[in-house]
């Protein structure tokens, strides 16, 4: 039986000493919260990953945030104001791609940290299936979901999260409102290159 599958691992586990090469001394806090002594193996340069981009499908997680009532009901969702590369101000949902050696959770752990800050304390799911899987592609009109930089599969989470959710790093602000509401469907329509379908997505299967 195959165990930890090569999980980056917590001090207790009973084969945290075994041999990792480059990850040796590398913890799963090191993949949330960022290594001290730079960062984690698998963060590549942005020559590296620009070349990869043109060569194959990058995997990526996005996460609708969610506040919940005491029943589990999804009562708002939460949108980011994000600064783009250009210096342009949209509205997006929390994004971000999947580290070499970083398990699903790490990787939607450290997104939402990312964004949110380090006590957003976020209730990742009990199972890893998606609610849906968005592929995007640097050709538009290919699939409702476009990304001019690349062809990325991209999982996707509804994630309650139960902290103060401080901006951070390229977040402007965070703005929460009621999912069946005329405010978020005005909020959906602001969001470009399929992330509105994400959000559409993610409150019809959280209504189910």
């Amino acid at each position: 039986m195959q165990v930890m599958n090569d999980e980056v691992p917590d001090d207790g586990d009973f084969d945290a000493h075994r041999r990792r090469g480059e990850f040796d001394g590398i913890t799963p806090e090191d993949f949330v919260a960022g290594s001290g002594h730079g960062n984690p193996p698998g963060w590549l340069p942005s020559a590296s990953i620009d070349r990869l981009r043109q060569e194959m499908p990058i995997p990526y997680v996005q996460v609708v945030p969610a506040h919940t009532d005491e029943l589990g009901r999804v009562v708002q969702i939460g949108s980011l104001l994000h600064m783009d590369g250009d210096g342009s101000v949209e509205r997006t949902i929390i994004a971000g791609r999947v580290l070499y050696h970083e398990t699903l959770r790490e990787a939607i752990a450290r997104n939402i940290a990312k964004d949110l800050g380090e006590i957003a304390i976020p209730v990742l799911p009990a199972g890893l299936t998606p609610f849906t899987v968005a592929e995007f592609f640097p050709t538009p009109g290919v699939s409702p979901y476009f990304d001019p930089r690349q062809h990325a599969i991209a999982l996707c989470y509804l994630v309650p999260v139960l902290g103060d959710c401080k901006p951070q790093d390229e977040t402007l602000d965070v703005e929460w409102c009621s999912p069946d509401g005329l405010r978020m469907h005005a909020f959906i329509d602001q969001m470009a290159n399929g992330q509105g379908e994400i959000v559409r997505k993610a409150i019809a299967w959280a209504c189910l």
